[in-house]
């Protein structure tokens, strides 16, 4: 880390503490700049959101190199939360932690495949949908919309039900009986929207370019439980009984 960076880094926490400070470091020719951005997020000195328009406005300049935010308050480390990590990877980015006032800066390198199984749940990063994602990506080579959503989203009837709302535009049409690679939305809990999805994997728990660890007859299911890591499950009994969709990829394959 630069000198210069690093005491910029330094001045902006010590501006916005009691909130979390956030900037990018961009390169412009040879040099490296830190640029500020606003803080976004609904509680920001429990967390930040980047604000798209100084997103945008620092990609303008130069090349972002690393995203950087702060945790202020007394006793607070650089140590990454499970939020931290699961955003590093989705953005792909190395990311910089500024301890404040301890002062001290961590490095977090981010992961470009995270595994399928395993994962720790992080609402709208790491979640059933994004479970969902990577593995059409890895084993079909289809890339799904990623469209936001907000904590709690399927608890209201002024929320749009996301899954009903969006599948089609998705490119996936409804099927009566699953074949391996299909998607499963479920209903779970007390919720007026479907709330989850998994994948349909049939008698072959394989996952690719990864071991599963399961054997058995079947049916599979990859899913991902809200505050729960990812795992596979015999899709059965109350997982039947909760299914309201299943949903085929319009362009695809067996996947692998």
């Amino acid at each position: 880390m630069l000198k210069h960076l690093l005491s910029e880094i330094r001045a902006h926490a010590e501006d916005e503490a009691p909130k979390e400070s956030c900037g990018l470091i961009i390169s412009i020719g040879r040099k490296r700049r830190y640029v500020r951005c606003k803080n976004t997020a609904e509680d920001p000195t429990e967390s930040f959101r980047l604000d798209p328009e100084d997103y945008a406005a620092a990609e303008d300049k130069g090349e972002i190199k690393a995203v950087v935010h702060s945790h202020p308050g007394d006793g607070a480390t650089s140590k990454p939360s499970a939020q931290d990590v699961a955003s590093c990877n989705a953005s792909g980015l190395p990311w910089y932690i500024y301890s404040h006032p301890e002062g001290d800066l961590r490095l977090l390198e981010p992961i470009l495949n995270v595994p399928l199984l395993g994962r720790p749940f992080v609402h709208g990063v790491q979640d059933c949908f994004a479970v969902v994602r990577d593995f059409y990506m890895r084993a079909m080579g289809i890339e799904l919309p990623n469209y936001q959503r907000t904590d709690g989203w399927w608890e209201s009837t002024e929320n749009a039900s996301l899954y009903e709302a969006n599948y089609e535009g998705a490119g996936f049409v409804r099927v009566d009986r699953p074949q391996r690679g299909d998607l499963i939305v479920m209903q779970v809990g007390r919720t007026v929207h479907p709330n989850h999805a998994g994948i349909y994997l049939g008698t072959d728990p394989a996952l690719p370019g990864e071991e599963s660890g399961t054997f058995g007859p079947g049916p599979f299911m990859l899913h991902h439980m809200y505050g729960r890591p990812s795992e596979i499950l015999v899709f059965g009994g109350p997982w039947h009984d909760r299914t309201r969709l299943i949903l085929r990829h319009q362009d695809a394959k067996q996947p692998t």
